[in-house]
């Protein structure tokens, strides 16, 4: 009975050793950072400025570990090379598409860049990204505005955009307030309509005054979220042309937001936020 009750004890004394190792565990697990991909460059934009505005501000927000390929190119005719690396995407939870390569129209390239997302894995999609990889079909379609989930063809002049959002229970933009942007650009919904496995989010409304005079104003969808082959999150927005944009601390908190609903961790945190 003695060895019995001391093999006891010495089997709870190691088991509550163990606790602490096992809680912490739960938490590095809990706190594993996400391995986000930054692919950017070419036309249009200051990327070289861009690409630190984004991570640093994200990483502020949410525990993001970066890798960045920056494509110094400036034409829109030119692949990221990070796309040339066999199994490009492997290693990430999550590739954050920032590129502006409309003229990248070869059909097995861009099979290239979607196969990893037709596999599952989440996207970020923003702004000029929408405008990428114009393959046979445009503009009416094409397997990228499949991945994206609303086709756009092109956009308004740079004047500012008043952003309503359109749910207060959605995840991403629970809690977040109206805004207007400073000069940005307003791309155009050219289909018309989101594909039905797409949320609308936020619309951008923009007024300006022609060089003849005549007033002009626009609508559209600017960021919803879309499940790509039927179940690939991926969050997108058509805003961040200027720096002062992507560098608003409201534009981070959306997409960061975004990103985290991607990988699954923002449900999360919110389940946990509504038990409490």
């Amino acid at each position: 009975m003695a060895n019995y009750s001391t093999r006891r004890m010495v089997m709870s004394v190691v088991a509550l050793s163990l606790l602490p190792g096992i809680l912490s565990g739960r938490l590095q697990a809990e706190e594993k950072p996400i391995r986000a991909l930054l692919i950017l460059g070419g036309c249009c934009h200051d990327y070289a400025v861009q690409q630190k505005l984004l991570t640093e501000g994200i990483s502020k927000r949410a525990n993001v570990e970066w890798t960045v390929s920056y494509d110094p190119d400036t034409g829109t005719n030119h692949l990221n090379p990070w796309y040339g690396k066999e199994d490009w995407a492997e290693g990430f939870d999550v590739i954050v598409h920032d590129e502006c390569s409309s003229n990248v129209k070869d059909i097995e390239t861009v099979n290239r860049v979607l196969k990893p997302h037709r596999d599952g894995l989440p996207a970020v999609v923003l702004h000029c990204g929408m405008h990428s990889y114009r393959t046979e079909g445009y503009p009416q379609t094409t397997p990228w505005f499949d991945f994206t989930g609303l086709a756009s063809t092109g956009h308004g002049p740079k004047e500012p955009i008043d952003i309503t959002y359109l749910s207060e229970e959605n995840p991403i933009t629970k809690g977040l307030k109206n805004w207007r942007t400073e000069n940005e650009e307003l791309y155009n919904n050219s289909s018309g309509r989101l594909l039905e496995t797409a949320e609308p989010l936020a619309t951008g409304f923009q007024k300006w005054t022609a060089k003849n005079g005549k007033e002009n104003e626009a609508e559209a969808v600017v960021v919803w979220t879309n499940r790509y082959n039927g179940a690939t999150r991926v969050f997108a927005t058509t805003l961040g042309h200027h720096n002062v944009t992507v560098g608003d601390d409201r534009y981070l908190d959306l997409v960061t937001r975004g990103l985290l609903w991607s990988v699954g961790r923002l449900d999360d945190a919110s389940a946990k936020a509504d038990a409490k």
